[in-house]
């Protein structure tokens, strides 16, 4: 169980800052809001669903790690310390871990977006032209 609690965490690793970065010290409390992206409410549901399963006892040593973390996203040792009270929260209750996982989007999942006039979206592409009149040409000298 433990290779999967940790593989969860790094999934979540982008979710969770996303939502610190959106959400700050008080993504606890903060309901989900449209205006930040998808991402961002992902790792806020996590963060509320973990806080929902910590005993009482357990939410100010949370509390804490998820505030250091969002004082300072580039403290490694704030982020490890929030990644240990997840991982803490998902030891102890393993159907939480389950529930979490089903969530997140599957591994190697991509998702692309393109919006707005004459958008291009692609995971790889050789050639792309957008705009009005033009003109493709084949090269008069194709390297060897």
């Amino acid at each position: 169980m433990e290779a999967e609690i940790v593989e969860f965490v790094e999934q979540a690793g982008s979710y969770l800052s996303a939502a610190l970065g959106a959400y700050g010290a008080g993504v606890l409390a903060r309901a989900e809001d449209a205006a930040v992206g998808a991402t961002a409410n992902a790792g806020r549901n996590i963060l509320h669903a973990i806080w929902r399963r910590r005993s009482p006892s357990g939410r100010p040593e949370l509390e804490a790690a998820v505030r250091e973390a969002a004082e300072d996203p580039e403290d490694t040792d704030a982020a490890a310390a929030l990644r240990q009270q997840i991982k803490r929260t998902l030891r102890e209750d393993p159907q939480l871990l389950a529930e979490l996982t089903a969530q997140l989007p599957a591994a190697g999942t991509v998702t692309i977006t393109a919006s707005g006039e004459r958008s291009i979206a692609a995971q790889t592409i050789g050639t792309a032209v957008t705009g009005d009149n033009t003109t493709i040409r084949p090269c008069p000298n194709p390297l060897p």
